[in-house]
């Protein structure tokens, strides 16, 4: 057989299985890619544990009417002692027991189902309570203060 200068290049096979390499890194593409994705990755769930880690309220919204706020309130981890000078409505997003612990240490416990609505009064004056989950999994409520109600 005569070659004629003529080279058939890679098969397909071979074109399929080349790999493009970065020449400032000499790092495969897909093997960069990849890097970016696991570090991204583990980012996120680092973010998303810190969140599920601690008892927290988010604000969500706030006029002269209204002030709206999210509250996680994680088993064994209450929300430090405070006063609601307004009525509230609260809406479990995940329920479970709250156990409410008056300054005074005087306590009541609420039991608060996933989807329902709940009625809370505004506090007496001069008096602060502390939220504390009772059970074993997290608790998360939005709570919709009304700002002009006493």
């Amino acid at each position: 057989m005569v070659n004629r200068g003529f080279s058939p290049g890679p098969s397909r096979f071979q074109r399929s299985r080349a790999t493009i390499v970065q020449p400032e890194t000499g790092m495969p593409t897909a093997l960069k890619y990849i890097a970016v994705a696991i570090v991204t990755m583990a980012a996120t769930l680092a973010v998303v544990h810190s969140q599920e880690t601690k008892t927290q309220r988010i604000p969500q919204f706030e006029n002269e009417d209204v002030k709206v706020w999210k509250s996680i309130v994680l088993p064994n981890a209450p929300l430090t002692m405070h006063h609601h000078d307004h009525p509230r409505v609260l809406i479990a997003l995940r329920g479970g027991t709250m156990k409410i612990v008056e300054s005074t240490g005087a306590s009541e416990s609420h039991l608060w189902e996933t989807g329902k609505a709940y009625w809370l009064p505004a506090n007496a004056p001069g008096t602060t309570h502390a939220d504390v989950n009772a059970g074993n999994e997290p608790i998360e409520v939005m709570v919709v203060e009304l700002e002009k109600e006493k």
